[in-house]
């Protein structure tokens, strides 16, 4: 049997996990082709993936299609890293008879991220750093967390961390989502509050959210110009959450303190895009969930579901 492994950026797949049980299988020793290359072209896809019984794919880089699974009949198992993966047309696969099944992942490596962003940003690490190493010395006024408000909009795994920084950083902490109860919030340490609320009253404004049909552009050109005009927002979630024609309007303008953004529409960002080129901006391509401990448990649960697969047991689908 042959395994894919996509998008691997930065070549430690292999490394991450012992694959051993995969690769040294009694009755089924797996080839495993590692691909550090991103392909989105659906046809290059599957010209690529034609003679893999089993692909792994890293979160939502390689999105697979209806268009792409029915095209590959040889395909048996898809084994995304992390809980779940819509960018994979699992009732397409399903009627292909594949088998899409998840990993474990961790909360604590992007809320990790998300205090990285906002300390970027408020403290301007990146324009006073770029400076020192120039020959500059002191050029901007950075701004205090403690006595200020954080806004977070989900209040779930990742965003109750969050919440966790925020009150030992001395911030008073709202936050909203659509089913969160007062009591709900109050057990993570935070204040439940309505939508234009969060928007209007935080002085940081972190996204916590899935990305599904009521939450897609959920921040346009309305949302946005409710936020303070010196707030700063940050989105480690999903891109599409956060209007991007609307958010680079609002900075051209001058509007916002600045913006953390470690997820994008399209990923890998094009090199031409306006995003690249934004003032007041903090940008990292999508690094939230990059930690050896993460990739240790992804990898890991690729292989024990894998080796399942191989050994005819069940696999819990998504």
């Amino acid at each position: 049997m042959r395994i894919a492994v996509l998008d691997d950026y930065q070549g430690v797949a292999l490394s991450s996990a012992d694959w051993s049980p995969v690769t040294d299988h009694p009755s089924h020793p797996c080839t495993v082709d590692v691909f550090r290359d991103h392909v989105s072209a659906p046809e290059a896809l599957v010209d690529r993936l034609a003679p893999y019984d089993v692909v792994v794919v890293m979160r939502e880089r390689t999105p697979l299609p209806a268009a792409v699974l029915t095209a590959l009949p040889r395909l048996r198992l898809v084994v995304t890293t992390g809980r779940r993966n819509p960018s994979i047309d699992v009732e397409a696969a399903r009627r292909a008879g594949i088998v899409v099944c998840g990993t474990e992942s961790l909360a604590t490596a992007p809320a990790e991220l998300t205090w990285a962003l906002v300390l970027g940003l408020s403290r301007h690490l990146l324009p006073e750093a770029t400076g020192v190493r120039e020959g500059g010395w002191q050029t901007t006024v950075g701004r205090d967390l403690a006595g200020h408000t954080l806004g977070l909009l989900g209040l779930g795994r990742i965003g109750g961390q969050v919440a966790a920084v925020g009150r030992a950083f001395g911030m008073d902490v709202v936050a909203w989502s659509r089913s969160l109860t007062p009591e709900r919030a109050a057990a993570a340490g935070a204040r439940s509050a309505s939508f234009e609320e969060v928007l209007e009253t935080s002085d940081v404004v972190s996204v916590h959210l899935p990305l599904a049909a009521e939450t897609h552009g959920l921040l346009g050109p309305r949302e946005l110009a409710l936020m303070r005009p010196d707030a700063l927002l940050v989105n480690t979630s999903r891109g599409p959450i956060v209007d991007e024609t609307a958010l680079l309007a609002a900075l051209d303008r001058g509007h916002l303190g600045g913006v953390g953004l470690d997820v994008f529409d399209v990923e890998p960002l094009p090199a031409d895009h306006p995003l690249r080129r934004a003032p007041r901006t903090l940008l990292t391509p999508h690094l939230g969930y990059v930690t050896r401990d993460v990739y240790a448990t992804f990898f890991t649960g690729v292989v024990e579901d894998v080796t399942a697969h191989l050994d005819g047991s069940s696999l819990r689908a998504l």
